[in-house]
């Protein structure tokens, strides 16, 4: 797939160093263990992720600053509130940390997350993220595609869909006391939206390890649906041959689809997805098709019906 030649970002448009370095040793010292310790030699230098390449897979748009990125979080594990995630992750232990990967496939296996992160190249891809609740950001994720790991396990042929499963763990995560979701998280893709470029899996973002509260040590993104069906904290991958009934399906099955496409023409149950709020801006925008992905992705979904399949 071919990258946009204007899908570029000028080096003016990213967030000075000096904006996140003085809440970065706040962290680190709060944690009482430097995210040093959290990633293999190979790729860490103190929390610095390193041997990262650029992507061509980028967008023109500004850069979420840092500090919203890592303080405006839904991770309902750590809490419902949107400044939740930050308070409560803050000992959250990401080693060690193993994820299981079954199902249809010909080469099950356990991978250890250091084993994965030496999996491909990590690569830093600028990518949007679209909230159902109607706001987004636009964040340097840092990883690697997610395609990587499928080659490994070779799917069989009755691998129609994947499942992520996330780690329960109520002594760590709070929020999973609560009964607003059952748990664990659930989440799923069809194996060709899997299988696609932009599927990524993350270990970073601005440079450094990903932080507890956005998902850590690995999570999905899947740039062109709504944030939800980018599962975090992933323990567990499935492949299985019927589409997995995923976590928010299950809370309200009238408001959240398998699919969850951004797509303006199609509102929740409770509020218009016309618009969005980026964050740090005052007024609202225009909601692209797709997250403004459609010239990559639409032809996954040639010939369904988008309403029908939200």
């Amino acid at each position: 797939m071919k990258a946009k030649k204007n899908l570029v970002i000028r080096s003016s448009e990213i967030t000075p160093k000096e904006l996140f370095h003085a809440r970065r040793k706040f962290m680190q010292l709060a944690g009482g263990v430097t995210l040093a310790a959290l990633l293999p030699r190979a790729v860490w230098a103190g929390d610095k992720l390193t041997e990262v390449k650029k992507s061509a897979y980028t967008v023109p748009d500004e850069l979420t600053p840092y500090k919203d990125v890592t303080h405006y979080n839904n991770f309902y594990e750590f809490g419902t509130g949107k400044e939740d995630p930050a308070a409560n992750a803050t000992h959250f232990k990401t080693r060690p940390w193993t994820i299981t990967v079954e199902g249809e496939v010909k080469k099950p296996k356990v991978f250890d997350i250091d084993e994965l992160l030496k999996m491909a190249p990590l690569e830093e891809r600028i990518y949007r993220l679209r909230c159902v609740e109607a706001w987004s950001m636009v964040i340097p994720w840092i990883g690697f595609p997610l395609a990587e790991l499928i080659k490994q396990v070779e799917p069989t042929g009755n691998a129609k869909y994947i499942e992520f499963i996330s780690l329960h763990d109520p002594e760590q995560m709070p929020g999973q006391l609560s009964s607003v979701l059952e748990w664990p998280y659930h989440e799923g893709l069809r194996m060709d939206e899997a299988m696609h470029p932009l599927t990524f899996l993350t270990v970073g973002l601005y440079g450094e390890v990903l932080p507890n509260q956005n998902g850590a040590p690995i999570r999905v993104v899947v740039p062109w649906k709504y944030g939800f069906k980018s599962a975090k904290s992933i323990v567990r991958i499935r492949f299985v041959e019927k589409q997995p009934v995923t976590s928010w399906m299950q809370a309200g099955p009238g408001e959240y689809g398998f699919y969850s496409n951004v797509n303006p023409e199609v509102d929740h149950a409770r509020w218009s997805q016309a618009k969005e709020r980026r964050i740090g801006d005052f007024f609202k925008r225009k909601t692209l098709m797709f997250n403004g992905y459609a010239d990559e992705v639409s032809q996954l979904y040639a010939g369904m019906d988008l309403q029908k399949n939200f």
